[in-house]
């Protein structure tokens, strides 16, 4: 029973509801074969990147190819900012980075830049991420605020500024492990000296059978792995054709 609440729970919300619905068409449209493939695929898709087995083949590549490291010796830690919303609230990737720079912090007592502009909300990232370090304590004049940048490269640039101003030459940059080979390649290309320094990990690598089940979260993870690869592509060949 509880199997069976499961199973059509899964499929009655997105993205199941979803591949129901495009499975549906195929099967009615099958007489016509674009509308049958176009479904088809739609359907397979969506099924695909909805499931951890196949989210997980898609962030490894990224998830491990920095791990945590067992030495910092820099002069700064660096946070990334992942989203906020307008109503002041971090989203989950965001702060998931910026309490991993807190426990850095408490342990190194090294200053903090946060990097994160306004890209989408009326609120910098970085002044929502100063909030939540006001409120746990950490002292104001530890923290760095770059509120001008609204994408990696933007984060590389203002960041390297602050580093330049204070002195820093060494930084411990903290973002998602998803989002970090995009993010070395850039700070590194801007001139930086970087330790990378991981978190947020997405990968769930036990598996059972409700992993193969279709779920929004996994689909959206699928989709940041997705949108590193498109950007890493982008990088690429933006400095190719310079």
């Amino acid at each position: 029973m509880f199997f069976l609440k499961k199973l059509i729970t899964f499929f009655i919300l997105p993205p199941g509801l979803f591949i129901v619905i495009f499975s549906v068409i195929a099967y009615f449209g099958r007489k016509d074969r674009k509308i049958f493939i176009i479904s088809f695929l739609s359907a397979f898709f969506i099924y695909l990147l909805s499931i951890e087995p196949v989210k997980d083949s898609l962030l490894r590549p990224l998830e491990t190819k920095y791990p945590i490291p067992n030495k910092l010796n820099g002069d700064v830690i660096v946070v990334l900012g992942g989203g906020s919303y307008n109503t002041g609230i971090l989203t989950e990737d965001s702060l998931k980075r910026v309490l991993t720079g807190f426990v850095l912090h408490k342990k190194l007592n090294l200053p903090i830049i946060l990097s994160g502009g306004s890209a989408i909300t009326n609120l910098p990232e970085a002044e929502v991420m100063k909030n939540v370090l006001n409120e746990l304590g950490v002292d104001k004049s530890m923290i760095y605020t770059d509120v001008n940048s609204r994408d990696t490269l933007g984060n590389a640039f203002f960041v390297k500024k602050i580093c330049e101003k204070n002195g820093f030459k060494r930084i411990i940059l903290v973002t998602s492990a998803y989002h970090m080979p995009r993010s070395v390649i850039v700070f590194q290309k801007a001139g930086l000296d970087v330790i990378p320094y991981p978190t947020d990990f997405k990968m769930d690598k036990r598996y059972t059978v409700y992993s193969y089940f279709p779920k929004m979260n996994v689909l959206q993870d699928s989709t940041k792995a997705i949108r590193e690869y498109v950007g890493l592509i982008a990088y690429q060949l933006n400095w190719i054709l310079r």
